[in-house]
């Protein structure tokens, strides 16, 4: 019975981590096109979109190893809920700030949920596919080291379009 469920919440994460790195590849493919005025900014989100699509690639392995499917009803309705996010910041004066701090707690979240992936997927018997999770861990960090060191000098850019009448958000 024990294996049963352990199996279930394996299959479960799994899902749930790889809809949520779905949500942030659309998330970020969505700002890459209006951060023409940032150009650092758009540089970390596309070395960031290809780790994600590696990351991706390593769920769907892991997923099929287990013989399962990408849920896509999990992943339609994530999708729907980060376009409304995504819509939520567009409305606001400062959606590109707002986009950055949510990227830089989001890439938190994938730390934390990439370790804890790599705790259940031991438990699960899938040691094979610890080492994996354990890399995001590390890709994930260095996307967050990455974002904060691009705050201030984003902030800076975007006040001085602001103050100089210039156009500062896509």
């Amino acid at each position: 019975m024990a294996s049963t469920d352990i199996g279930r919440i394996y299959t479960g994460a799994l899902r749930n981590t790889r809809a949520l790195e779905r949500q942030g590849l659309e998330q970020m493919e969505r700002q890459l096109s209006g951060l023409e005025r940032y150009p650092d900014y758009a540089a970390v989100l596309r070395r960031h979109v290809e780790t994600t699509k590696g990351q991706i690639a390593r769920l769907d392995t892991a997923l099929e190893a287990i013989g399962e499917s990408v849920s896509t009803l999990k992943e339609t309705a994530t999708s729907v809920a980060g376009t409304i996010g995504a819509a939520v910041h567009a409305v606001a004066q400062d959606e590109t700030l707002k986009n950055l701090y949510a990227g830089y707690a989001y890439q938190y979240d994938r730390v934390a949920a990439y370790r804890s992936l790599a705790v259940i997927a031991e438990r699960a018997g899938q040691a094979d596919k610890v080492a994996g999770f354990r890399a995001a861990v590390d890709e994930e960090t260095k996307a967050a080291e990455e974002i904060a060191a691009l705050i201030e000098p984003v902030t800076k850019t975007y006040l001085d379009l602001t103050l100089g009448g210039s156009k500062a958000d896509s």
